[in-house]
């Protein structure tokens, strides 16, 4: 199915959404997956002026909660995902903690690297869940992380999660390229807000949605409006579910919207590149007021419902603020440490030189044990 961001406003106000025949339950998991993330995004935007206390950019992820929504339903403990500079809802989908993402924004040793990484490469090794600044660079790392899965013949899969400018890298096509050829049990995720930047996606790019160019590699895709949380959902779900049964990689192209600048909390809609009627059309069509209408509508939702819900998420919002507050800074860091490991047992045995007439491409792949 061909799609765009224009052709969705075309459409005009989104009224698809559909809850029939939906457990009660995941529905609710969801909605409240989707209002933890937005009022964690808020209660940052809020802090980070005039107090000026965190110690990094951030890019908030308002307006895109329905993709990590989904895949914290989806995901298994031991399940790999790999994440984008937009990364917040990432690391909660894995369950990661809230304080130790908020320790992370202010620099402190409490935080899920150590205060060292801040916002854009915050990662929780515990949870399995890693991001990344460099544009793209997390796809590779999703594919090799997948290859290793194939290698080892375990359930596990990799998900990774991009935007639409990360296709405009070279690796973006290599690494579904390689995943292809090898029915790799990954999951390519591209939440496709229009822009790079300030840059719009039909001034980048050829016409046309990503999907159909990824399908000329032999890869199942799933194009579809980002901001409904069910189709997004069952998406995910299919292209989980063919992972682990080992029939290869699918892309999943989820139309969204970010409503924030490209990195905050500052604005920079004065520079023109959005009109103020496009972006509240998306604020109109919001992925959470859509779920939150059909629940309210159909009974499974109720005002008190979400009002304790709200309270539930302050409380913890509140004492993730007071515990990154309270933590001390890092002391001074031995840098070359922690970019180089001072024993790589298994990388010293894997990267030995052999003669170039040893090679053989068809060699049966191993892996020295124990790991």
């Amino acid at each position: 199915m061909t799609l765009s961001h224009e052709e969705i406003r075309r459409r005009g106000d989104y009224r698809d959404l559909s809850i029939d025949g939906f457990d009660h339950e995941t529905l609710k998991k969801l909605y409240y997956f989707m209002l933890r993330l937005r009022r964690c995004e808020l209660a940052l935007i809020d802090e980070y002026h005039p107090a000026d206390e965190m110690r990094c950019p951030i890019h908030f992820c308002v307006g895109q909660e329905a993709v990590p929504a989904s895949l914290s339903l989806l995901l298994k403990h031991d399940d790999y995902l790999f994440t984008h500079h937009r990364s917040h809802g990432y690391y909660l989908a894995k369950g990661a903690p809230m304080n130790e993402l908020f320790a992370e924004l202010y620099g402190k040793a409490s935080g899920a690297n150590g205060g060292k990484a801040g916002s854009q490469d915050i990662s929780h090794p515990q949870s399995r869940v890693y991001g990344g600044a460099i544009l793209a660079g997390a796809l590779g790392i999703a594919v090799g992380a997948g290859f290793g899965i194939q290698l080892k013949n375990t359930s596990q899969i990799a998900v990774t999660g991009s935007g639409e400018a990360a296709t405009e890298e070279g690796i973006f096509w290599e690494a579904i390229n390689f995943a292809s050829v090898k029915k790799l049990p990954v999951v390519f995720v591209c939440e496709n807000n229009r822009y790079s930047t300030h840059s719009p996606q039909e001034n980048r790019q050829p016409p046309g949605n990503i999907s159909s160019r990824v399908a000329a590699f032999g890869v199942r895709t799933e194009t579809l409006f980002g901001n409904d949380v069910i189709k997004v959902y069952a998406a995910l779900k299919k292209a989980v579910e063919r992972a682990r049964a080992g029939e290869g990689p699918t892309f999943v192209e989820a139309f969204t919207y970010r409503w924030n600048g490209h990195v905050g909390p500052e604005n920079d809609d004065h520079i023109g590149y959005r009109t103020a009627d496009e972006i509240e059309f998306w604020k109109r069509n919001c992925p959470i007021a859509l779920l939150e209408r059909q629940l309210f509508d159909q009974g499974v939702l109720s005002q008190a419902d979400k009002e304790k819900m709200s309270a539930e998420i302050d409380e913890e919002i509140a004492d993730a603020f007071a515990f990154a507050k309270a933590s001390p800074f890092p002391e001074d860091a031995d840098w070359r440490r922690l970019n180089l490991s001072p024993s790589t047992p298994l990388a010293d045995r894997l990267l030995k030189d052999d003669a170039s007439a040893q090679f053989d491409q068809n060699q049966q792949y191993a892996i020295p044990g124990p790991y």
